[in-house]
This record gives structure tokens, C-alpha cells and sequence, in this order.
């Protein structure tokens, strides 16, 4: 005898076949790009492929670098902006591309073009020059930049970036004048360090470090207001007579606007357990860039506060492209 299944049981059929897809696509299903506005070898560079191999382990899928560079950062920023939000592209940052870049220039994108997903990083900002040439420590720098106004040449990252408006902070805090020379990305602006084509770059401590162990480059000052560990005989700006001075750098995740909260969630949640990683830690730290993790309204506080600080910086007309 054949039996008759009831329209209750009909529906918790239906209800429950409808489900299976929804189940079956939990985040993630494919490869997640971390899009790295700048060239390789640079700072966010290193973040960014430190932590990709243990996200995707984590995540069960490959986490894929992929350096777009120009334009201070606006290129890959743009990119990610206009990138579904999915969560699969996502973005490495300072706040200075997404904060301080719109204030200089015409972008396509602003802050709430992103949903923040979470800090990853800070790193400390030095000042280095050639190890064989003329500059030995930062007094010899800043006497040079105050006694030849615009003639000694420091290389930066791209306009707008965090190591373009740490140049412009040390101009108008040591009270010099120097020919600002922008790149794209730090790994450039080093290779013309090397080559004595320019005399000091601001740069973060990660991408300089091998450099800075080797003796090609020597770091004369950090510019954040303790001296750093890496470094502990090199001195802070604080230290020359820069009151107050303090510049470093945060690096973190964030997605296109739009993205679903339990993908961020997701991302999140993952981003904090490869920063827990003991190999992510360790090397993070040999680097130059300890890890550091947050939720995302904390880095979103970040970047609203760094956003209030780069308003007042462009009043003041110091915000400009080179």
C-alpha cells in the first residue's frame, strides 16, 4: 500500500533540499587574492606573503599575492573597490592609501568604499642611507638638509603613502627643506638608494632590514618615539631634537564595501589565528613588523582617526603631489 506524505512533510522535504546549496557553499569555495598596492619586495609585500601561506591553510584554500602597483597605491586600492564583494579580493593597506591619497588627488574610491577587516601589522619607520656614503649618523642629515635647502633627495613609497607624509612631518618638524622623490613602492626607491641615484630614504624597517644587517644601508634614526628593539643603538628623532615626533605604520586587511558580515567575520577570525601562528610571529618579528591583530570596528577607529589627522594635514597645504 503506497503512502500519501502528508504537505507538512512535503515542505520540510522542499525546505531542507533548498538548504543543501546554501550549506554547501560556505566561505570560502575558491582562491582569495591579497592585493598588495605596491611593487614586491616593500613592506605591505612582506606582510602580506608572510601571512598568506597560514591563511590558506586556515581558510582550506590558496591565498594568492598579487602586486598591483601606481599611483601611490590608488591602482590596487581602485581595484579592490570596484571587486565583488565576495571576499575572494581583498586588500593589504596603510591607512595613507586610503585616507590621505583622496585628499591629494582625484580618486575613484574613499574610505567607505571598504569594509575593514581587520589590523595585521605595525612597523617602524627609519631613515636610511648608503652605509659607504657621506651621511653617518642623523645629525650629519639634518645639517646637510637645513644647510643646502632642497638639495639632499629622499626617496618615498608613492605620493600620499605613510612614508611620503612621514617626510613631509620631518620636514616641517626639523624646520628643512628636502627634493621629496617619489616611487612605487619601497623596493624601487631602495634600488636608487643603493645606486647613490638619491641620499636617505624614509622606509619601513621590514623592507630595509637585510639591507640595513648587510652594511649597504645604515639606518641613522627610527622615526616612532622609542627606539626599536631591531635596533637599539640607532637613535629616534625624539633623540635629535624632534619633539614629539612619532611616525609608524599599520598594515590591515580590508574588503570591497558590501561584503556579507559573516565573510568578514570569517576573514577575521582567520587573520587572528595566523597572527597567532608561532612561524608568522617569529618572522614577522624578524622582520620588522610585529604582527599585531584587531577586531574590524578597531581598525575602522584607526583609519577614521588617521582620516581626522591627514584632514588637518591637507589644511595646512603640506599635502600635495610631487
Amino acid at each position: 500500500m503506497k503512502r500519501r506524505l502528508v504537505p507538512a512533510v512535503l515542505a520540510a522535504l522542499a525546505a531542507a533540499t533548498f538548504a543543501l546549496p546554501a550549506l554547501a557553499q560556505k566561505f570560502p569555495q575558491k582562491p582569495v587574492s591579497l592585493v598588495v598596492p605596491f611593487a614586491p619586495g616593500g613592506n605591505l609585500d612582506v606582510v602580506a606573503r608572510t601571512l598568506a601561506p597560514a591563511l590558506g591553510q586556515i581558510l582550506g584554500q590558496s591565498v594568492i599575492v598579487d602586486n598591483r602597483a601606481g599611483a601611490g597605491g590608488a591602482i590596487g586600492a581602485s581595484y579592490v573597490a570596484r571587486a565583488q564583494p565576495d571576499g575572494y579580493t581583498l586588500l593589504v593597506s596603510t591607512p595613507n592609501a586610503l585616507v590621505v591619497l583622496p585628499l591629494m588627488t582625484k580618486t575613484t574610491y574613499a574610505l567607505d568604499n571598504f569594509a575593514p577587516i581587520g589590523l595585521a601589522a605595525t612597523t617602524p619607520l627609519v631613515i636610511a642611507v648608503r652605509g659607504q656614503g657621506p651621511y653617518k649618523d642623523i645629525d650629519a642629515v639634518l645639517s646637510a638638509a637645513r644647510g643646502k635647502p632642497g638639495q639632499v633627495t629622499a626617496g618615498h613609497a608613492g605620493p600620499g603613502t605613510t612614508n611620503h607624509v612621514a617626510l613631509l612631518q620631518l620636514e616641517q618638524a626639523g624646520k628643512l627643506s628636502l627634493n621629496t622623490v617619489p616611487y612605487k613602492g619601497s623596493a624601487p626607491a631602495l634600488t636608487d638608494l643603493l645606486g647613490g641615484q638619491i641620499d636617505l630614504v624614509v622606509d619601513q624597517l621590514t623592507s630595509s632590514a637585510a639591507h640595513i644587517q648587510s652594511g649597504m644601508l645604515r639606518a641613522v634614526a627610527v622615526m616612532s618615539k622609542d627606539r626599536d628593539p631591531a635596533l637599539p643603538n640607532v637613535p629616534t628623532l625624539r633623540e635629535a631634537g624632534l619633539k614629539d615626533f612619532d611616525a609608524t605604520t599599520a598594515t590591515g586587511l580590508l574588503a570591497p564595501a558590501g561584503t556579507p558580515p559573516d565573510v568578514i567575520n570569517a576573514l577575521n577570525a582567520a587573520l587572528r589565528k595566523a597572527l597567532a601562528d608561532e612561524n608568522v610571529k617569529r618572522h614577522l618579528v624578524s622582520v620588522g613588523s610585529p604582527g599585531k591583530a584587531s577586531s574590524p570596528d578597531e581598525w575602522l577607529a584607526m583609519l577614521k582617526k588617521e582620516d581626522a589627522g591627514a584632514r588637518l594635514l591637507a589644511k595646512s597645504g603640506k599635502l600635495k603631489v610631487d
